[in-house]
């Protein structure tokens, strides 16, 4: 079976998980294109449209993929609202189509006239300028220039003298900058795996339906490394995001367990990893 191509970036995360979900219930109805658009009646070019992620499938193209698959509709029609009205919003704020062919160009602006100031006028007999006025504050200026040479000086001989006292001298803020980006300031999960009732758990969640697949994330994605890692298939970092590493793990563990090959991790595949 030929694998799914990647869904577009800027798609919304809640329509991603409803045409993950599709696509999940296509694969595993067994039925090609053709034969999808013969029983729902919608064609394949728009089963191809909906399925990549390029046109949000009508309510009722999603209750015949459900009822093909003898799903109780209910659940994938409560994702396809929510992802509808991502949609909706996203069509809405998208910029209007270009009417370079059909409106006049705009006459160019005119430029702003900026008013010259007048020259204040000079000094007349009987008002002559403040000297005093004057004097203050250029003796203001100066005790301000002052005080910030002073500052820096200041600052320089704390720093050296930290130098020397105790090693290089750090400042708060690139400690807290190193703080932050060192490994331990990263977000990571702790696999503990053990067997209760038959089944493996690795103290992330307890799903077993969950549709997850490439760019999800969250601690469901971290339970299906742990239990991917338990079972001798590398997914790189337990970090809880869905990446190509993790997908490749899944798709060697549903090829060896039989499964249909898609990258997606379903009811199938989690029954694969729990058991």
């Amino acid at each position: 079976m030929s694998r799914w191509k990647a869904l577009p970036a800027e798609l919304d995360p809640s329509a991603r998980n409803l045409v993950v979900r599709l696509r999940w219930l296509k694969d595993h109805s067994g039925l090609s294109l053709r034969q999808l658009a013969s029983k729902s009646g919608y064609s394949a070019s728009s089963w191809e449209r909906y399925l990549g992620g390029r046109s949000l499938p009508p309510r009722g193209a999603v209750e015949a993929l459900a009822s093909i698959n003898g799903e109780e509709p209910s659940r994938l029609l409560a994702a396809w609202e929510v992802a509808a009205e991502a949609w909706n919003g996203r069509t809405a704020t998208a910029p209007p189509a270009s009417t370079a062919d059909t409106a006049p160009a705009p006459a160019p602006a005119a430029e702003p006239i900026t008013a010259v100031p007048a020259e204040p006028p000079g000094p007349t007999a009987g008002h002559t300028a403040d000297p005093v006025r004057g004097r203050a504050f250029q003796v203001a200026v100066a005790a301000g220039v002052a005080a910030l040479l002073l500052a820096a000086s200041a600052a320089a001989v704390l720093v050296g003298r930290m130098g020397t006292d105790g090693g290089a001298a750090t400042s708060p803020t690139s400690s807290a900058a190193a703080a932050m980006s060192s490994p331990s300031a990263v977000p990571g999960y702790t696999c503990r795996v053990e067997r209760v009732d038959g089944l493996w758990y690795a103290g992330q969640s307890d799903t077993k339906e969950e549709l997850l697949a490439n760019g999800y994330a969250g601690p469901e994605v971290a339970e299906v490394q742990c239990l991917l890692e338990r079972a001798g298939y590398a997914p790189g970092d337990i970090d809880g995001i869905y990446g190509p590493l993790t997908e490749r793990a899944v798709t060697r563990l549903q090829r060896d367990a039989g499964l249909v090959v898609d990258g997606i991790v379903g009811p199938h595949t989690w029954g694969a990893l729990r058991g």
